[in-house]
């Protein structure tokens, strides 16, 4: 599912896409060989971010597997009434979260007040999920997880939305994300129009 799609199928992990190649550095007159996806890995692991001193986004862990599918279930509902009624349980989408996303993608959550207000789910270079609680709406924390996923994202970042979903169309467009292209709805399970908006950085331009 990519901001509310259900893919046609199953996403490549994001470990399987890493490159593998090493590069030399030199620590106090040493040279090294760094293993570069090592380094990738340890890059997830960075200290917690506070932007307004409520909210802080840190990487999600298995703990937080059950709260996540409760997000993503309530906000779908919420923000797409028109998508068809869902049929998995709870207990079958926390194992989904538990057992793909968490696996497949960097995730992050939001805390505030030691609650997870929503997360993000980044694969590669594409936001397969950008949920928040539906209370949480309208208060800076979806800007928090985003631009939390573009600091990971140097070469910038893609992501399909429903045509449909002007909220979150909207969101996107103010952060300078750009129309790349649109489907009639032949590539998402719930055949509906959609499209892809990409942002790319100013430095890889």
């Amino acid at each position: 599912m990519r901001n509310g799609q259900t893919p046609a199928r199953p996403a490549r992990p994001c470990w399987a896409r890493r490159s593998r190649t090493t590069r030399s550095i030199s620590v106090t007159g040493s040279v090294h060989r760094v293993n570069h996806w090592i380094e990738s890995l340890l890059a997830l692991y960075v200290p917690d971010v506070s932007d307004d001193g409520k909210t802080r986004i840190r990487f999600a862990d298995e703990a937080d597997a059950a709260v996540i599918a409760r997000i993503h279930m309530t906000s779908r509902s919420a923000a797409m009434p028109y998508l068809p009624p869902q049929k998995r349980s709870h207990e079958q989408v926390t194992r989904w979260v538990r057992d793909v996303l968490l696996r497949q993608c960097r995730t992050w959550v939001a805390v505030r007040d030691a609650e997870i207000t929503g997360y993000a789910a980044l694969d590669g270079d594409i936001l397969e999920h950008l949920y928040l609680r539906p209370d949480a709406r309208r208060q800076g924390i979806g800007t928090l997880l985003l631009d939390e996923v573009r600091r990971h994202s140097p070469n910038g970042v893609s992501l399909h939305v429903f045509q449909q979903n002007t909220d979150a169309r909207a969101f996107y467009e103010r952060h300078g994300f750009t129309v790349f292209d649109t489907s009639d709805g032949d590539r998402n399970m719930e055949n509906l129009p959609d499209m892809t908006l990409r942002w790319i950085p100013d430095s890889a331009r």
